[in-house]
């Protein structure tokens, strides 16, 4: 007897068959219908966040939860405007499913055709961010995926309402099928999730390093995102003061608590304006930490180490050594340097003279994303629509056999059809 959650990863496997063949129009009415019923229904997501702020205050003073986790749980009309008008983007994308990636001609009359399609049943770990909940939901929705939601304890009344906001429009829609979004939550569940290997196609965590390492130890199924978020910021020799210390104070104030906030400024021995950019630093309120243990911190908060280093070269070493691999940025005004920087640097996003904090997919027009990505296949960096979908291969053939090309009497060609 299958249990409870078996059920759901079930139910949710058939309804991701169903979807993978719904059309694009009807996806997007579905998605527009959500936007809608959000921004009509906000004030009772509001107070339900309310509820969990209440009750997230008394986590942070036991010390279940960091502050930035607290931060991170609050919705405002700024959030709550970016989860409507995401939800309105990825509309406006072309769907994802069913490109022809890639059309070749075999052999007279064989022809084999590359498609995008969806990866199927996506589970999904977060905490805190109850704003996760629509950008999956529209992501998954749009590129034909079903997924199963598990938010933390610290959000269960925005995550509960959110949910039930969304369910309602999609309920409108007579056409989409059931069972395409999923929600649960206890620690119990996330042990069973991690077992569904037969139902759940892809794991993407979001949240601390602790949770995704739990969760890459103990599932088969593959796992996409980022245990840290240690990134980097090299101030050049040649770097300009002012775009120095706008990048730099924009990317450690601006969400500190963000994945893609500095935790590490390197700044070159001749970089002429050194205590100049330090002081203005501080002056933002950022503490500035200079021992070799910092190198490793997250922070998520204003804190920031330093790093004077020798050359553009040790720069490179120490981010390759010690970034988590999520998103780097070198200021100068020299291009040559700027261009070895981008090349060498082994990370998700590098970027030259701006911010760390431009690495989101709702920046990049991806809509929104359903987190940062630092592995080394299938996606990367910000993982929005392209990202959530896989590719099959088809042939077409007349009764060809493989005895024929095997034994001379024919051959194959390999024509590139073009898409």
């Amino acid at each position: 007897m299958e249990d409870n959650f078996s059920k759901t990863a079930f139910r949710a496997k058939s309804a991701s068959k169903k979807l993978a063949v719904l059309s694009g129009e009807i996806k997007d009415k579905a998605l527009l219908l959500v936007a809608e019923n959000i921004e009509k229904n906000k004030d009772k997501i509001f107070e339900a966040n309310r509820q969990d702020l209440e009750s997230a205050k008394n986590l942070v003073e036991s010390g279940e939860i960091t502050s930035s986790t607290f931060n991170r749980l609050k919705l405002d009309e700024n959030k709550m405007r970016d989860m409507v008008q995401g939800i309105k983007d990825i509309v406006s994308l072309e769907n994802p499913v069913g490109k022809v990636l890639l059309k070749r001609e075999l052999d007279e009359g064989l022809v084999l055709t590359k498609t995008s399609c969806p990866i199927g049943v996506l589970g999904i770990i977060f905490e805190a961010r109850p704003d996760v909940i629509s950008q999956i939901s529209a992501l998954a929705i749009k590129s034909s995926n079903a997924v199963i939601l598990k938010g933390g304890k610290e959000s269960i009344n925005t995550n509960k309402m959110i949910m039930s906001v969304i369910q309602e429009a999609l309920d409108s829609v007579p056409e989409f099928p059931k069972n395409v979004l999923n929600q649960v939550f206890t620690r119990e569940d996330v042990a069973e999730m991690l077992k569904q290997d037969k139902y759940i196609d892809l794991i993407i965590p979001r949240g601390g390093n602790k949770l995704v390492k739990f969760i890459k130890e103990n599932t088969k199924i593959p796992v996409l995102g980022h245990a840290d978020g240690i990134c980097h910021i090299f101030a050049d020799e040649s770097a300009d003061l002012e775009k120095a210390k706008k990048i730099i104070i924009d990317a450690k104030t601006q969400y500190p608590s963000a994945c893609n906030s500095v935790e590490t400024l390197l700044i070159h021995k001749d970089f002429p304006f050194r205590d100049e950019l330090l002081n203005a630093l501080k002056e933002a309120g950022i503490e500035l930490i200079f021992t070799p243990e910092s190198w490793h911190k997250e922070y998520g908060e204003k804190k920031l180490s330093v790093k004077t280093v020798n050359s553009l070269e040790e720069a490179i070493e120490h981010i390759n050594e010690y970034s988590s691999g999520h998103t780097e940025s070198i200021i100068t005004e020299n291009k040559e340097n700027a261009k070895i920087f981008m090349n060498a640097v082994d990370s998700a996003g590098v970027y030259h003279n701006i911010s760390t904090r431009f690495a989101d997919g709702f920046r990049y027009g991806f809509g929104a994303e359903v987190g940062i990505s630092t592995n080394k296949t299938h996606a990367r960096g910000p993982v929005g629509l392209e990202g959530l979908t896989i590719y099959k291969y088809t042939i077409e053939g007349n009764g060809h056999i493989v005895k024929d090309y095997a034994e001379g009497v024919k051959s194959f060609h390999h024509k590139d059809l073009g898409v």
